[in-house]
């Protein structure tokens, strides 16, 4: 089955921005003429998919000065005091807490291959990533995936119920409504007072160019974020496949039963006896897993060198500010 997996940081800057893209500011145009055509836009359109538009509308709304006036400003307050290998530990934190879910839900949809892959991530990056600050995991080839309570409700059969735009959480449906409810609850970080709020601030500044990126090329951010968020959990929910893959693939069984594609076969089983050198070839991979270990210590070494290099950038950086401080009181 084809996994579905990309790095821990963009992932959480696509989903906040979907989350929190009720709260993107709009900005009017000049002429009365660009106003009306806005307006046109953005009226409520019935549609079996969103049948509470009008009461979605008015939450993205909610959504929208609560981002302008509150979370924009403390999320660049606290990018601008943060530096950045804190920023990344923060994000590779909560990320690798987000793995026991990831596991759970494996063995509920009964991917159990995965779930050891996942299981030996969540492991690898507790242990010698100190508690998941650093991703070794993903140095090493274990790469993340993305499963929620959400996604095993839809392999379970439960219908996806109506779009909803919740306050502060943003898009989302009644299906995956319940399965945040459950992945909280699976999550020892929610037991932990104050974790939530630095998990929100922290995704919000990941969020940034996301979110930048549909205010200025939406015509409707309201309708952009619907249709993104909906097939973007209809992606995880399939593992990545789409209607396509499975018509191309039907297409290339059809002819290969016609001989037609008997020599062009793209998963061809070898049967013959070629000589393989199984010592050489045990060999070879030992040799990869070394060089795989090597680089991903390295790569920790790097961060740490990285990480004392923004320290003492941020020590500066605040070293400027008192003195400006210091400056204005003297005036």
């Amino acid at each position: 089955m084809y996994t579905l997996s990309y790095h821990a940081k963009s992932r959480a800057s696509f989903y906040f921005a979907l989350l929190f893209s009720g709260a993107l500011s709009v900005t009017g145009c000049a002429s009365t003429e660009s106003q009306v055509a806005v307006t046109d836009v953005s009226a409520p359109v019935v549609t079996p998919v969103d049948p509470y538009e009008r009461f979605n509308r008015s939450m993205y709304g909610f959504n929208m000065g609560l981002d302008k006036y509150l979370l924009k400003p403390v999320a660049d307050g606290y990018k601008f005091i943060t530096p950045n290998f804190m920023q990344t530990g923060v994000t590779n934190f909560f990320n690798n807490l987000k793995g026991i879910n990831v596991v759970l839900n494996d063995l509920l949809q009964g991917k159990f291959e995965q779930s050891a892959s996942d299981l030996g991530r969540f492991t690898t990056n507790s242990t010698i990533g100190l508690l998941g600050l650093f991703d070794v995991a993903t140095d090493l080839g274990l790469q993340q995936n993305v499963e929620d309570f959400g996604q095993t409700l839809a392999v379970w059969g439960v219908n996806q119920g109506p779009y909803l735009v919740l306050p502060v959480l943003g898009p989302t449906t009644l299906r995956d409504g319940g399965g945040i409810v459950l992945d909280k609850a699976a999550n020892p970080g929610s037991y932990v007072p104050g974790t939530g709020i630095i998990e929100g601030i922290n995704e919000r500044a990941n969020a940034e160019g996301a979110l930048n990126f549909i205010d200025e090329a939406a015509l409707d951010p309201y309708v952009f974020t619907r249709e993104s968020f909906l097939q973007y959990r209809n992606n995880l929910i399939n593992d990545g496949k789409t209607d396509a893959d499975t018509f191309d693939l039907d297409i290339d069984e059809a002819m290969e039963d016609d001989g037609q594609m008997a020599s062009a076969s793209k998963k061809k089983i070898k049967t013959g006896s070629d000589p393989v050198d199984t010592q050489d070839k045990l060999a070879s991979e030992t040799l990869k897993t070394e060089n795989a270990t090597v680089e991903a210590f390295d790569s920790m070494s790097k961060s740490f060198d990285d990480a004392l290099l923004e320290f003492e950038q941020a020590s500066a950086k605040m070293d400027t500010i008192s003195e400006k401080r210091r400056y204005k009181r003297r005036r």
